[in-house]
């Protein structure tokens, strides 16, 4: 289906376009600036600044949270504005976020720094990954995604690399790394300007794309966002997985790269997940990162060895790589062109707001050492992966076998 706002899409044609090259190369920036600092910034809230457990669950999930109320808004301006000014704003809010954390002395202002920093990836989300399938066929969605995700998480492989490098180089200062990612965060902002947006730009006298108040989504949309933000409500934020490391004995340098080797499987089987989803139901993927969702959680909190916590972080990569991605793509096939942007910002913004729940019940469940939310959250993996496989719990009809 193709909305009156959007190019018509042939069933055939090259799907590595401009847009998704340079939307990939500034995501590998931003990502590479992001992953040098997140790895380290629940040790430097604990260790430098004294914050608890408890805050480090609630200052990422509100962060979480902020960036899901935007991207919903996000997601209608997408639909009705140019798209690339959007992006630039995004991108830029993410590096002054990394600025405010560089200057950050007490931890209320980290956690400004991480809500400014999530505002501008909700800003930036919706628009960039409606502009991601413009012009794209259904069928070709999910590599288009997968290969985006695996530029992004490239990023977040390179990023903690260059982190630890230099935390030991530098005598294991925290606050020099923080300066460093500022550097990537601005030139993302700034190869936005190679992106194009081939819409027309909406006439003023359609009343329909400037005034709707709700964009027109089929209800196996609302179906399929059901499940997902449910399964979020378990999905707490990596931040907490990292402190887990490190209450396990594993020096700062090592959760680094712990974190690393996490990235690596992420980014090696993204792509990969994308092109299966463009053969096999979305749901079938989705379900197969939930049994890595499954295997990283239970396995964090049973195993008390750190080879067996690192082999298992290792294994949930495969999580996000089977799910981001995957999840986009899937939203983007069962919608309208011409509301791309609205459906991705209203799926994106629901399942975040899942994740800020998540952060909070889970920071506030942590105690000595997380071993109950990551139980509680592992069993909820294993259950919904059980749940994907059924087809008749996401509506499934015969009109609608193939997409689902």
């Amino acid at each position: 289906m193709t909305g009156p706002d959007e190019p018509a899409t042939s069933q055939e044609g090259p799907w590595l376009s401009r847009n998704v090259t340079v939307l990939s190369g500034v995501s590998f920036l931003q990502d590479a600036a992001s992953e040098l600092l997140y790895p380290i910034l629940p040790i430097f809230l604990t260790t430098v600044l004294g914050a608890p457990a408890a805050v480090v669950g609630a200052i990422e999930g509100i962060a979480d949270g902020t960036a899901a109320l935007s991207k919903a808004v996000a997601g209608r301006a997408a639909d009705r504005w140019r798209r690339p000014p959007l992006i630039a704003a995004g991108y830029g809010l993410a590096a002054v976020g990394k600025l405010l954390i560089a200057l950050a002395t007490v931890w209320p202002v980290v956690a400004v720094a991480r809500v400014v920093d999530r505002i501008g990836k909700g800003v930036r989300g919706a628009p960039r990954d409606a502009l991601l399938v413009t012009g794209i066929a259904p069928g070709q969605r999910g590599r288009v995604f997968g290969f985006h995700r695996t530029a992004d998480t490239a990023g977040a492989v390179i990023g903690p690399l260059l982190g630890v490098a230099l935390y030991e180089l530098l005598g294991h200062q925290f606050r020099p790394l923080f300066w460093i990612a500022v550097i990537p965060a601005v030139a993302s902002v700034l190869l936005v300007r190679a992106v194009t947006d081939p819409r027309p730009r909406p006439a003023r006298h359609d009343r329909r794309v400037r005034t709707s108040a709700r964009p027109e989504l089929p209800a196996r949309f609302w179906r399929v966002l059901g499940v997902l933000t449910v399964f979020s409500l378990a999905n707490f934020p990596d931040a907490l997985l990292l402190l887990r490391l490190h209450d396990l004995g594993m020096p700062t340098a090592g959760v680094v790269l712990a974190y690393a080797g996490y990235n690596l499987a992420y980014a090696a089987l993204s792509y990969p997940a994308g092109r299966l989803a463009d053969r096999l139901p979305a749901r079938l993927v989705y379900a197969l990162g939930l049994g890595f969702f499954a295997v990283g959680y239970l396995g964090l909190a049973l195993g008390h060895s750190l080879p067996v916590a690192i082999a298992v972080l290792v294994l949930y990569g495969g999580f996000n790589a089977c799910t981001d991605g995957v999840g986009k793509a899937w939203i983007s096939k069962i919608v309208p062109t011409g509301v791309q942007g609205s459906a991705q910002g209203i799926y994106q913004g629901a399942t975040g707001t899942a994740v800020l729940l998540a952060g909070i019940w889970a920071g506030l469940a942590w105690g000595t050492d997380g071993t109950l939310p990551l139980l509680i959250s592992g069993a909820t993996g294993a259950a919904f992966a059980l749940l994907m496989l059924s087809a008749p719990v996401l509506g499934r009809t015969r009109a609608s076998r193939a997409s689902i």
